[in-house]
């Protein structure tokens, strides 16, 4: 094997792919920032106890691991960089009030998380901590929304979901870990035999609510039909009348509700959003509210902070969306005058990129679709339009 050949999964950006992610990294975090969200910046490697550390132990397969050579204690690479931001939100900042924060960076996996996807997603992301009331998740929603329009994603689709539902139908009941994942998948895959089988030990009452959770997906009339197919749960009545309250303060947008699909139910602990957009295969943003997940890292007094918020993968969106228009570029000759260089120096200082045509390659392609060139007419240095 070639020793350049990178590992499965894993593949170099070349320029116009990283233009064209660098270009939506700057978009969608000026889009953030536009809310009052703060960027930061966690590194890339921790100590393996902090990264999986609460809702971060779902990531433990996830997570590549190795020694550190100063201190000898195990390390991970991170898989995921929110609860690294729950860290920073906990113990670096220790607000009282509410924070919001957003980040961008490389995540490393041991595996794809879907079919065809990098190893190493570009994950942006979005966090509000300290506010547990409806505003923040709505907030997040209409911030992931803006954040599709400004990069010009068209049409999409969001999907409504909340992970009380399933968790308060299984609240009291004695049940394994493994089984408890295997209800979940039952009803993720809506698989009805499977989830029949599982369940039938279950009291009759909730038997009857996990099964009727396999159909009650669509659009907003699914809310209606859950109350009255469902238990008569106080956390199940507040969460459908949630789910109904969010989605109509959004007319515009197009809603679907997946009562059973709980993916994420060890992490998420309400409201669960995906949205889909044409031409992806997946969703192209994830998020929900995950209260608590900054307990972990408190100091004395408890820091159980509710937190609601998305990410995405820049990467897959490059894919998706199209590209902005290259900013048109200024064709210049190399030379050592000062006034030619003062000139390139002062038409870059005004915004302009100028591409200097190095010595003997006159007639190599323009990368940079350049519409004019520097020239020089009567001692003077002139930018003239490239005549076609």
């Amino acid at each position: 094997m070639s020793a350049w050949v990178l590992p499965d999964h894993i593949a170099d950006v070349l320029p116009s792919e990283a233009r064209h992610i660098e270009e939506l990294r700057r978009l969608l975090l000026d889009t953030a920032r536009s809310y009052g969200f703060e960027l930061v910046s966690p590194p890339l490697l921790e100590h393996i106890e902090s990264l999986l550390t609460g809702t971060g132990k779902a990531l433990d397969l996830q997570t590549f691991k190795l020694v550190d050579q100063i201190s000898g204690r195990m390390m991970g690479l991170r898989a995921d960089t929110t609860p690294q931001v729950a860290r920073i939100d906990a113990h670096l900042l220790n607000r009282v009030g509410v924070t919001r924060l957003c980040y961008c960076g490389p995540v490393l996996h041991t595996r794809p998380d879907r079919p065809h996807a990098t190893r190493e997603p570009l994950q942006l992301g979005a966090e509000i901590y300290g506010h547990a009331g409806l505003e923040a998740d709505l907030e997040v929603l209409q911030l992931a929304l803006d954040c599709l329009q400004a990069a010009q994603m068209g049409e999409v689709l969001v999907d409504l979901a909340d992970a009380r539902i399933v968790g308060a139908l299984l609240e009291g009941l004695s049940l394994s870990e493994a089984t408890r994942g295997e209800v979940y998948s039952a009803l993720a895959s809506k698989n009805s035999s499977l989830l029949a089988e599982l369940v039938k030990s279950f009291p009759s009452d909730i038997q009857a609510g996990l099964m009727s959770l396999i159909d009650l997906y669509g659009d907003a009339s699914v809310l209606s039909k859950a109350l009255k197919q469902l238990p008569a749960k106080p956390q199940i009545k507040l969460a459908l009348e949630q789910l109904k309250w969010l989605s109509d303060q959004l007319p515009h947008v197009t809603f679907q509700f997946d009562l059973a699909d709980a993916r994420g139910y060890a992490y998420y602990s309400g409201l669960r959003f995906a949205i889909y957009a044409k031409g992806a295969s997946d969703a192209v943003i994830r998020g929900g509210r995950y209260d608590g997940v900054g307990a972990v890292f408190g100091h004395e007094v408890s820091r159980d902070r509710p937190a609601v918020g998305f990410s995405l993968d820049l990467k897959q969106w490059v894919g998706i969306v199209p590209a902005l228009t290259l900013k048109v570029a200024i064709r210049a000759p190399w030379g050592n005058s000062s006034a030619l260089r003062n000139a390139i120096a002062k038409l870059r200082q005004q915004g302009e990129t100028v591409v200097c045509i190095l010595p003997g390659h006159n007639s190599e392609i323009d990368e940079f679709q350049c519409d004019r060139e520097l020239i020089e007419v009567a001692a003077q240095w002139v930018v003239k339009v490239i005549e076609k």
